[in-house]
């Protein structure tokens, strides 16, 4: 994401323009806009006109429009971002008030005022246009016959193919077909790899299966890049790291990045750090319950005093169509901030996110226990207060 102006006065209200470069962009946008913004791109309208001799024929003329938003929807498999609402400023070819629905492009601008830009919406900017933050790990999840290959960016988990090959069982004294079938399976594998994950961005491939599957993967596709002399594969040979799974289905991903070879080697980025934040409270919540807390109601109590460390929050609560509920978020967000605590905002489309948002999509790890939270909510507020 690029930043061409930003111009937000001191009552917070003011306008962004930003150019979206890439398919995860357009996921920071859709975070970014919210019911009532106003939006001003360029888009594609149909538009009637009628010749002299009074027959009407229609055209599509591109022109820039300003949408009052009423409605966002966002594919996260294609990325794509559809914005739609009421136009709200003069336009030859629309009428004030007519409905229209933007399609965000790759490549083209828009502008997004807001009357109240917060901190949550200001730091995603930030993180958006920092080109640090970028698809560094991809993943191979596999067994036998079912293969997903994943890319793991700062913001979500894309499944960019899915590879399914029947595999007889193995026949007493006939193994052919079993070992011609894997062998197809396997094949399909290092195609959709070489597809689809772009080797000089990504830091780390991770190879995960139960059993020796993925030894065996990893063995035949390096076999066949030294036959075939694929130069992008032997090059990139230090970048496979193989880790246990237990199934290739995508939710068998978080297991892949909770192994402690994996969180060394992923120390810098954000889906790791994820994955440990939910780690770690899981572990507090098993061991030292009165240190973990999930629920908005406790989540705020033990703000109340002080008490939060880390706090992981669902980045789908900002998009709450409720003002007075999103700014609730965002100012335990700011409070937890100040009395220097750690907050981890977690990506809804990413398997940790998923996770937490079972979780009420807020949860807490505290410095010191707070025992009366666990009790009597109405009790422990009366006495702090």
């Amino acid at each position: 994401m690029k930043l061409v102006r930003k111009n937000i006065e001191k009552d917070n209200a003011g306008q962004v323009t930003l150019v979206p470069e890439e398919p995860e962009d357009m996921w920071h946008t859709y975070n970014l806009v919210q019911v009532g913004d106003s939006l001003r791109a360029s888009t594609i309208r149909k538009v009637q006109t009628e010749s002299s001799t009074g027959s009407v024929g229609s055209n599509r003329v591109r022109t820039t429009l300003t949408l009052c938003v009423e409605a966002i929807d966002f594919d996260s498999q294609a990325c794509q971002l559809r914005v739609k609402g009421t136009n709200i400023q003069e336009n030859e070819y629309v009428k004030m008030g007519a409905y229209h629905t933007i399609e965000l492009e790759p490549n083209r601008q828009f502008t997004l005022a807001k009357k109240q830009w917060d901190s949550v919406v200001l730091e995603r900017i930030e993180q958006a246009c920092d080109p640090a933050w970028s698809a560094d790990v991809a993943a191979v999840v596999m067994q036998e016959g079912l293969a997903h290959i994943c890319l793991v960016t700062p913001s979500m988990t894309l499944t960019r193919a899915k590879v399914e090959v029947n595999i007889p069982r193995k026949r007493k004294g006939n193994c052919s077909q079993h070992d011609r079938a894997l062998e197809r399976f396997y094949e399909q594998v290092v195609q959709a790899i070489q597809r689809h994950i772009h080797f000089d961005v990504v830091k780390c491939i991770l190879v995960a299966s139960p059993g020796f599957v993925r030894e065996q993967f990893c063995d035949y596709m390096f076999q066949q890049a030294v036959k075939t002399d694929n130069k992008l594969l032997l090059e990139n040979r230090s970048k496979f790291l193989q880790v246990h799974a237990s199934s290739g289905h995508k939710y068998s991903l978080k297991e892949a990045l909770c192994d402690p070879t994996v969180a060394s080697r992923l120390s810098d980025t954000k889906a790791a750090g994820e994955v440990k934040a939910l780690d770690d409270f899981y572990k507090m919540l098993q061991h030292e319950p009165d240190r973990a807390f999930y629920g908005l109601k406790q989540v705020e109590k033990a703000n109340e005093a002080m008490a939060i460390d880390t706090l992981l929050i669902s980045d789908e609560l900002f998009r709450h169509q409720d003002v007075a509920t999103r700014s609730r978020y965002v100012r335990l967000v700011d409070s937890v901030k100040e009395n220097a605590g750690t907050v981890r905002i977690f990506s809804s489309l990413h398997v940790s996110g998923e996770q937490l948002s079972q979780l009420t999509g807020v949860a807490a790890i505290l410095r010191f226990p707070v025992p009366e939270l666990s009790d009597q909510e109405d009790d422990s507020s009366s006495e702090e207060d």
